[in-house]
């Protein structure tokens, strides 16, 4: 074979390839396509905010905003809808080469539509929400300590930007890197694979740390983060004993409504007439988690010298139940959505794109019912794919396989414990990252085919 021959037959691969990844996201997609537009949630329109308006918006970093804006420019939402689902259908495409040895078409259209027929990833994957990158980070993570020797040096650096941007969209993603990082570092026990892996952990650190310095004012990783630790412990009950134990003495501002405390965490962080959002004399609080971060930081603070044992167990009770949390049904209403996202698209975005967003099936209150009858195979599917996980390391097959395994499961864990411990459960949090169970326990019931 001449070299004009073999580069032709390169050209038609890397083609192949493409419309392979390609076809593979619309799979992926298929909610979107049925829904008539992308999956939104309220939060999507604070996200929008971020650039549009623009707000720094005082609980999320300044990451999945501005990567919003690079792709919808005010014309549309389907377009980082399809940079999403692309991103997603390529890095299962290099999960297949690394653990096969190879992808090719019939695979990888296969493993993209049992995902996205059995499993809650579609469900992640057509939401514009950072949910997205959690399994984008577990991914990664397992290709950069593991694949490399499958990965070419641009793929290399692909998935490391990846992992970056993934691990910084959301402040969870944090531990769940970190966790990933000790796991994978006791499974390689090689610095190479440890600094590919340690190093979007420490770009995501030091890109917090720059956008909250420039748009908070404070170098920090989570300016207002101990609202939300105060938000979680005044409910499960410790700091709500550490106000009542301490106030009025402490001066603090929320012993003016240890009265009303424990209440449900979101009513506290979000509901317009909680002491968070409004005073003692009625009036409301402009950004009132950002106000009482400070304070909230101080009681967190003395709740943990006084019951770190009743913090740890109350973390480890929410984190078991997050963990068993896991369907895409609270992604699907139209709640708050009107008031949270539909002003952003009518303001800033055409009458024709603000008219696909009306008529979608989500905001007409009938995409539950639409695709109901598609959810209840999620959790047979589940378990039968933690059962195959459980049994591949029982096993002890080839170390990609067993990193793969073992970092997904590490990675539900981990991820149960950031969302459910730290914050509060809620379905969409644990539904975006447990299909990757069912994922590597059909690689691995499928079995491996190695490397020529």
């Amino acid at each position: 074979m001449n070299g004009t021959t073999h580069g032709r037959t390169q050209v038609r691969s890397a083609g192949a390839a493409l419309l392979t990844i390609a076809a593979g996201a619309v799979l992926l997609a298929w909610p979107a396509f049925l829904n008539g537009y992308p999956l939104l949630f309220s939060d999507t329109g604070a996200f929008l905010a971020q650039t549009l308006v623009p707000l720094m918006i005082w609980d999320k970093p300044w990451i999945y905003g501005p990567l919003l804006h690079v792709f919808h420019w005010r014309m549309s939402l389907w377009l980082p809808l399809a940079a999403q689902t692309l991103m997603v259908s390529h890095l299962l495409w290099l999960v297949l080469r690394v653990v096969r040895g190879q992808a090719g078409l019939a695979w990888h259209l296969a493993v993209c539509a049992g995902v996205a027929a059995l499993t809650t990833a579609p469900f992640t994957i057509a939401l514009l929400m950072p949910d997205v990158f959690a399994p984008v980070v577990v991914l990664a993570m397992v290709l950069l300590g593991f694949g490399r020797a499958s990965l070419s040096r641009g793929e290399t650096l692909w998935l490391m930007l990846l992992a970056t941007l993934g691990i910084a969209v959301h402040l969870s993603h944090l531990p769940l890197a970190w966790a990933l990082l000790v796991v994978g570092g006791l499974l390689a026990r090689r610095w190479r694979p440890v600094l590919r892996m340690a190093a979007p952990l420490a770009g995501a650190v030091l890109l917090l740390l720059v956008t909250n310095a420039v748009g908070h004012g404070r170098i920090s990783l989570s300016p207002h983060g101990a609202t939300f630790l105060l938000a979680r412990l005044q409910e499960d009950g410790p700091a709500t004993r550490t106000l009542q134990a301490e106030c009025p003495a402490r001066g603090w501002y929320l012993c003016g409504f240890v009265d009303r405390l424990p209440m449900d965490s979101d009513t506290f962080l979000w509901a317009p007439d909680s002491p968070v959002n409004r005073d003692a004399a009625g009036q409301p609080r402009f950004l009132g988690g950002a106000l009482l971060s400070d304070e909230a930081g101080a009681i967190v603070a003395e709740t943990l010298r006084r019951e770190p044992f009743a913090v740890a167990m109350a973390m480890a009770r929410n984190a078991a139940a997050q963990l068993l949390m896991a369907g895409a049904g609270d992604t699907l209403a139209n709640d708050h959505l009107p008031a949270a996202v539909g002003v952003r698209i009518d303001e800033y975005f055409s009458a024709a794109e603000a008219a696909r967003f009306a008529g979608s099936l989500q905001m007409r209150g009938v995409l539950p019912a639409a695709v109901a009858s598609a959810l209840w195979v999620h959790v047979p599917v589940l378990i039968l794919g933690a059962v195959l996980c459980l049994a591949a390391l029982w096993r002890n097959p080839r170390a990609e396989t067993r990193a793969l395994v073992l970092l997904v499961l590490v990675g539900a864990a981990a991820n149960a414990l950031a969302t459910g411990g730290l914050s509060k459960p809620h379905q969409r949090y644990e539904a975006r990252i447990l299909w990757l169970v069912p994922f590597a326990g059909a690689l691995v019931l499928a079995g491996t085919r190695r490397r020529a």
